[in-house]
């Protein structure tokens, strides 16, 4: 909170000052929310919950509740790291967004325009693979990639991240696609794997690389990295936990392997996902016509609609990592959720009220997943008013991510 002084200095036969024009109002402290965040942690038994709300670029409702680690003490902060799962993919979306905008790619590059010397020994069936169609869940790829023992090879794989793309693409390309590109909803980790080795064969740089510089640097995501966040074994941050509820720690079965990371496995704060938010908040009110602009000259608005449009209208479907349904508390709405099994997350986006809401927990499964509904439920109801209607803050039927989340990490054999 800013305090205005003013010093009021009487001098006699002074001229009295000129009018001042009122003083601008203070901005209103964001609405804390973590007393009832506290009460869904005892009724779900989860660890820990945060939780942010947004009008615009403003944050209008915030709370964190519960502890890092189940049986320690170091409680959960607002500026804690959580996992966000397949949260990631809108973000790998709005990066190939960028290089499009760059003229390093086009939304219907096909797969081997990227990747010519791979045509020769793939099967013929990916000929037709196209940037746009992998973004849309369109590509025709496995939802797992158990043939040949190629997820157990992702699992034991060293060096490089870009190298390990490469390694699964090889590996998908010898087998059919399971339909053909562009054609039928099949929601896989591998199609957005894939996209990401393309943007980062298009750039020359990793996906890493690429999307700090290009994404988070530009946004102010400062807290973003990749894989489980904190460090060694100190407890400086947020451990995951599994669907019974134990920690995890963070080497073996923390995370999927890096091949998928374009995927699933960025984490940050939730302020700095609240900024990516609210970056796709005011691009879709442009899109939409409820604002003149989208307030950024990162991408233009046309990428904005092309990222945000599901093929199957705007009341359903699945976008460019984003899921579109429609809910009577905020009209036509995106949404994604993500997960590792560890970790669970979901964000809403309503452009018709102007606002957002995201919740993460540091557990996976069914608990986690209700106690983020009624966490982001909540914070709706005491923000806007009654949800009401059918589906109220429960994401659609199928989830767009939770429903097929990142595979469960499972050891090498």
């Amino acid at each position: 909170m800013i305090s205005t002084l003013f010093c009021l200095l009487a001098f006699v036969q002074t001229p009295a000052p000129a009018a001042q024009a009122p003083a601008a109002a203070a901005p209103k402290a964001p609405r804390d929310f973590s007393d009832m965040l506290a009460g869904l942690l005892k009724k779900h038994d989860v660890p820990g919950l945060v939780a942010l709300a947004l009008k615009g670029h403003d944050i209008v409702g915030k709370g964190a509740s519960g502890v890092r680690k189940r049986g320690a003490e170091d409680k959960i902060t607002f500026e804690d790291q959580f996992h966000l799962g397949s949260c990631t993919k809108a973000m790998t979306a709005t990066l190939a967004a960028i290089l499009v905008e760059e003229g390093k790619l086009k939304w219907n590059s096909r797969l081997f325009d990227v990747f010519p010397e791979l045509e020769p020994r793939a099967d013929p069936g990916w000929r037709e693979e196209t940037l746009s169609a992998l973004l849309l869940n369109r590509g025709g790829l496995p939802p797992e990639l158990n043939d040949d023992g190629l997820w157990d090879r992702l699992w034991k794989a060293k060096g490089p991240a870009r190298d390990q793309r490469r390694m699964l693409l090889e590996g998908v390309i010898i087998r059919q696609p399971l339909s053909q590109p562009g054609t039928i909803f099949l929601y896989a980790n591998a199609n957005y794997a894939i996209a990401g080795a393309m943007s980062e064969q298009a750039a020359g740089k990793s996906w890493e690389e690429l999307i700090t510089e290009k994404l988070f640097k530009p946004l102010g995501m400062d807290s973003a990295g990749f894989g489980p966040p904190g460090t060694g074994s100190a407890l400086d941050q947020p451990r995951g936990h599994d669907t019974k509820g134990e920690p995890v720690g963070l080497t073996g079965l923390a995370d999927n392997p890096e091949s998928i990371t374009p995927a699933g496995r960025v984490h940050m704060t939730i302020t700095d996902w609240s900024k990516f938010a609210a970056f796709h908040l005011a691009g879709a009110r442009a899109v939409r016509g409820l604002a003149p602009e989208t307030g950024t000259k990162l991408i233009s608005k046309d990428s904005f609609d092309m990222l945000q449009t599901s093929p199957e209208g705007p009341d359903s479907g699945y976008a460019m990592g984003w899921g579109v349904t429609k809910r009577p508390w905020g009209g036509n709405v995106l949404v994604h959720s993500g997960s590792n099994n560890l970790w669970y997350c979901m964000l809403w986006i309503s452009p018709e009220k102007d606002f957002a809401v995201m919740a993460c927990c540091n557990q996976g499964g069914d608990h986690a997943q209700k106690a983020c509904d009624e966490a982001v439920g909540g914070m709706i109801q005491g923000l806007l008013g009654p949800i009401g209607g059918p589906g109220g803050a429960k994401p659609p039927t199928p989830l767009p991510a939770g429903s097929v989340p990142v595979p469960v990490p499972v050891p090498p054999k």
